[in-house]
């Protein structure tokens, strides 16, 4: 059992029996304070990837027209199998895709400023972008290359008999762009899940391109030597900008960067596989779960208030029923869009059921308010 489990487990042995039940909005998620929000059938299915197109994992929409972009994250890449941009109308119609060949795409961000699609293009190092009405034959601009700064610093651990453990990570050079994220002044924020890293590119519409990157943050909590092997993930502002909240997926952690000091803490624990991040008009911070094929709200001290969707099986046609490795989110209205990345991770034959799928999806799940009740 992982040393940090194990210290939760011990946790909550000591400390279960002088919990209450909570009683605020804040604290329950819902008006009548009796427990969080379940709702194992909450993800329908929005979209079908076409043929020979796999793995969607960016997602990013336009709310004017309700227009939903996806990128995918296909590391082998090839004729067959070409990684692309997709654009699907609001009926989750296919209208447009844009080819990237070989090149796997992370995070998407789209920006009503210039009315473009931010782009993570994880296999060249770089930020793109491209108009969001994009056809197969819009160019796609160079915004910026990540520099390579490599590993972080050693990290230490603590144990519950009072020793530790030190982390040390390799000296991994490979810029990993993977999510994005703007303030409301045109800074654009990037995670990097292998050199452990936080980026900026200031005005990201109107710099000069090549646009400079500057390092935020080069901290320990931002690496991991855990599984799925990608630290920094997902990202997301607070409605006043001041914290900045970024999904570790390998440490299972969502992690908090204080925009003042550029500080590093932890916000909360065991979210199995924390992937994509976005907040809701509440104030709620939802989390793809990959590991766990849910996604679930946060409250605002760190607290799991809503679990929505799971994996139902896989439906003749090859889809995934539900969600299969949930990677990304994004909200338009009150409905939530998550790409299922349903891509296998070990090298072992007929252990994972994403080795069943041959047509790649997007869900739809509806945003749960107040005075939902619990339970499936």
């Amino acid at each position: 059992m992982p040393k940090r489990y194990l210290l939760t487990l011990l946790v909550l042995l000591f400390v279960t029996p002088l919990i209450t039940p909570p009683t605020s909005d804040a604290d329950s998620g819902k008006g009548n304070g009796r427990g969080i929000i379940v709702k194992r059938d909450a993800a329908e299915q929005f979209a079908v990837l076409p043929a020979g197109v796999r793995f969607p994992e960016g997602i990013a929409a336009n709310p004017k027209n309700g227009d939903v972009f996806v990128g995918t994250f296909d590391p082998n890449g090839d004729p067959q199998h070409p990684n692309k941009l997709l654009r699907f109308d609001r009926r989750g119609k296919l209208q447009a895709s844009k080819d990237f060949g070989a090149m796997p795409l992370l995070g998407l961000e789209f920006n009503g400023t210039d009315g473009k699609v931010y782009i993570c293009n994880f296999g060249a190092s770089k930020i793109q972008r491209i108009r969001a009405d994009f056809t197969a034959s819009t160019p796609v601009e160079d915004v910026a290359t990540l520099p390579k700064i490599g590993a972080p610093a050693a990290r230490t651990e603590g144990n519950p008999d009072g020793s530790s453990d030190t982390i040390i990570f390799g000296s991994n050079s490979v810029p990993a762009p993977n999510a994005l994220a703007f303030k409301k002044n045109g800074d654009l924020f990037v995670s990097d899940s292998f050199q452990g890293a936080i980026f900026r590119i200031n005005n990201a519409v109107n710099c000069p391109t090549p646009c400079s990157v500057i390092t935020v943050s080069h901290d320990p909590f931002l690496a991991t030597a855990g599984f799925p092997p990608f630290g920094a993930n997902g990202l997301a502002f607070t409605s006043d900008e001041k914290t900045l909240f970024i999904a570790n997926t390998g440490d299972d952690r969502v992690l908090a960067l204080d925009m003042a000091t550029n500080k590093v803490s932890v916000f909360t624990e065991s979210i199995n596989g924390a992937d994509g991040l976005v907040m809701d008009g509440s104030g709620r911070l939802w989390v793809c779960a990959n590991q766990a094929d849910e996604v679930v709200a946060l409250n605002a001290h760190g607290r799991v208030i809503v679990k929505l969707g799971d994996f139902q099986g896989i439906n003749n046609d090859g889809t995934p029923r539900g969600l299969l490795f949930p990677a990304s989110p994004v909200i338009v209205g009150n409905d939530m869009f998550v790409t299922n990345l349903a891509i296998p991770l070990t090298a072992a034959v007929g252990d994972e059921p994403e080795e069943d799928v041959t047509l790649w999806t997007v869900a739809r799940l509806r945003l749960p308010g107040p005075d939902d009740r619990d339970g499936d």
